[in-house]
């Protein structure tokens, strides 16, 4: 399974981007896929999830209400609309897929890297002030 994003870019304070990641190879439809993203010097942290089946999502509480996460299991893909976009988004953003098709009733479990194994290479968001 390869994850290519596309979609990053430069925005000022209180725009939009949508971001993309196409995966090829395996069977998308079962892997529960999320946004991840590391800001200049700091840890690189969960952003938004989407559960394989049913599409639950889950949030970081920074981007709620801001950010949708979404997937389109006929075209393979998974986007992240992001809104009111704020100079602390600027990150470097990587989507994730769960291969190995597990599933957690709780979507928080879903905010651990380690339920990811494979990874884009990732797109880079820089939000002006």
């Amino acid at each position: 399974v390869q994850l290519v994003e596309s979609g990053g870019g430069l925005v000022q304070a209180g725009g939009s981007l949508r971001l993309s990641c196409s995966a090829s190879g395996g069977t998308f439809s079962s892997y529960t896929m999320a946004w991840f993203r590391a800001a200049p010097g700091k840890e690189r942290e969960f952003v938004a999830a989407v559960r394989r089946t049913d599409s639950t999502t889950a949030y970081t509480d920074s981007v709620k209400g801001r950010f949708t996460i979404s997937r389109d299991d006929a075209k393979n893909v998974v986007y992240l609309q992001m809104s009111s976009l704020k100079p602390e988004d600027t990150a470097v953003y990587n989507c994730a897929a769960d291969t190995y098709a597990t599933w957690a009733e709780d979507m928080r479990l879903y905010t651990q890297q380690s339920w990811f194994d494979v990874w884009g290479q990732g797109t880079q968001v820089t939000v002006s002030s």
